[in-house]
């Protein structure tokens, strides 16, 4: 638990530095990799790629666009829907590595092997399908079994 929360830590601090030197938080980071990836990708793609809820990304769309990082179009085959593309400055800010998240990341990767990688996937999908679960559940309990020996020293 400390490791995750030590990492969550992180993130955040990385994510303000970013916003100083980028010009973009780590989320709005993410939109702009993803929309980079995937030109006219449309906001609802969009929020199912980053498993987020669309509400969530309205407003780091709303600061993208405001900064002139993101354009908006109307999907010509279907009126209710907005595809997205990344203007000049969000290719320009996109293109920037130095000093993001997935540069430490793709550091932090490489300086492991397989197994590692593989070892630490396995535990983060099933950290995040247990907290589905519970999040589906409307429950953050204890299950059976969830709280070992310093859990209970703590009571």
């Amino acid at each position: 638990m400390q490791v995750l929360w030590a990492v969550s830590h992180r993130l955040e601090q990385t994510s303000k530095r970013m916003s100083a030197r980028l010009g973009v938080t780590g989320p709005q980071r993410l939109v702009l990799r993803v929309v980079g990836l995937f030109p006219g990708v449309s906001a609802g793609d969009l929020a199912a790629i980053l498993h987020v809820h669309p509400s969530t990304l309205t407003g780091v769309l709303r600061r993208l666009q405001a900064q002139g990082m993101v354009v908006r179009k109307g999907d010509p085959r279907d009126g209710r829907r907005a595809l997205l593309r990344l203007s000049p400055a969000g290719v320009r800010a996109n293109a920037r590595r130095d000093g993001t998240v997935e540069s430490a990341i793709e550091q932090a990767v490489a300086a492991c092997g397989r197994r590692e990688i593989a070892a630490a996937i396995t535990v983060l999908e099933r950290l995040t399908a247990q907290l589905e679960r519970q999040d589906r559940a409307g429950t953050t309990a204890p299950t059976a079994g969830s709280r070992g020996r310093h859990a209970a020293a703590m009571d």
